[in-house]
């Protein structure tokens, strides 16, 4: 058990000079603007459903650009979720379990378990002792050399980029979320039960409606698009040169938000879908901050400015990343491990 006291997340690392009342006022949901974004991603995403239904018919490569689109909406509707999650999205806990338990369903996503887990991700990103919870399987060079051969192929494998965002994105939200982990409490187990139930009987309704084959092929095609998006977004924002990671004695809250979490400045239109979570820095710092008021926060203190931002052209080497050198701490790839070693 980790009996390490609860921790501040306004409270400042010593490099970092944050005004607490600067990133506190974003803390505040906004009604209208939730209830716009609700508005801006769920009815497009509905019509696409209806317009890949329609474009199926004549062909599948008719209904793909559509389907890619669509799954940018998707990825938009999985961040108003996420924010859910955080209680950031609305102002009651009310409105945001009710948005996230519905939201869930089209991603094939149960909201409380989810929840749960992606909390730990939150109170242990970027500590070496703790990893595990919502992370991608980091290993360090220490650890790859004293493993087993066929630890070191599965640990090759999973940071293959084609298992890594083609295979993995559809494992998790297909096949992964439909189980509860061994250590999740009744609450979050029964959020699993009651979101295969609710999937089970939307796929009887929706087989009938346009057949069970359009419907595999519309789901599996959004899903692996949104998917891809999602896993892409989430490794770069923990896996880019100069990511922070510290074992529990040093770890500290603030410094693996602002240096173990990119800025990941996207062009406009790609900021819009991904529902501003290039600014993860600031997200990191504090999850109740909502999506909607990132940039705005980030702005508003000159601190972030000084943040060196994650462009898309730099963020491809985040490809060779691999395993983490403690001894430098830097990001190494398999190149790092001397022949004789590997």
């Amino acid at each position: 058990m980790d009996n390490r006291p609860a921790i501040d997340p306004l409270q400042p690392c010593a490099a970092a000079d944050i005004s607490k009342d600067n990133v506190a006022r974003f803390q505040v949901a906004s009604p209208w603007r939730a209830r716009w974004q609700l508005i801006n991603s769920l009815v497009p995403y509905v019509f696409l459903w209806f317009a890949m239904d329609r474009a199926l018919l004549v062909s599948y490569w008719l209904m793909l650009p559509v389907a890619i689109l669509a799954a940018g909406f998707l990825a938009r509707i999985f961040i108003i979720f996420h924010d859910c999650g955080h209680g950031s999205f609305f102002r009651t806990r009310s409105a945001n379990n009710a948005t996230g338990a519905l939201t869930g369903l089209l991603l094939l996503t149960p909201y409380r378990h989810w929840r749960w887990q992606h909390c730990l991700h939150h109170g242990t990103a970027g500590d070496l002792d703790r990893r595990g919870s919502g992370d991608i399987w980091t290993l360090t060079v220490q650890e790859y050399l004293q493993s087993t051969r066929s630890r070191r192929l599965a640990y090759r494998l999973a940071r293959n980029p084609i298992v890594l965002f083609v295979i993995a994105p559809l494992y998790v939200f297909v096949v992964h979320h439909r189980f509860s982990a061994s250590t999740a409490a009744r609450r979050e187990r029964r959020s699993v039960h009651l979101t295969n139930g609710a999937l089970l009987a939307a796929v009887l309704l929706m087989s009938v409606v346009i057949g069970f084959k359009a419907l595999l092929l519309i789901q599996l095609t959004v899903s692996g698009f949104a998917g891809a998006l999602g896993l892409w977004l989430f490794y770069v924002q923990h896996q880019f040169e100069g990511a922070y990671w510290a074992r529990s004695p040093d770890w500290n809250y603030t410094a693996a938000a602002l240096q173990g979490s990119s800025f990941y400045k996207l062009p406009r239109i790609l900021q819009w879908f991904t529902g501003n979570i290039g600014f993860h820095h600031i997200h990191h710092l504090s999850p109740r901050i909502p999506n909607y008021h990132l940039q705005l926060c980030h702005e508003a203190d000159p601190f972030f400015k000084t943040i060196k931002p994650l462009t898309l052209l730099t963020s491809l080497k985040c490809l060779t990343h691999r395993l983490w050198d403690e001894q430098r701490n830097v990001f190494v790839g398999f190149g790092h491990i001397s022949p004789l070693d590997a």
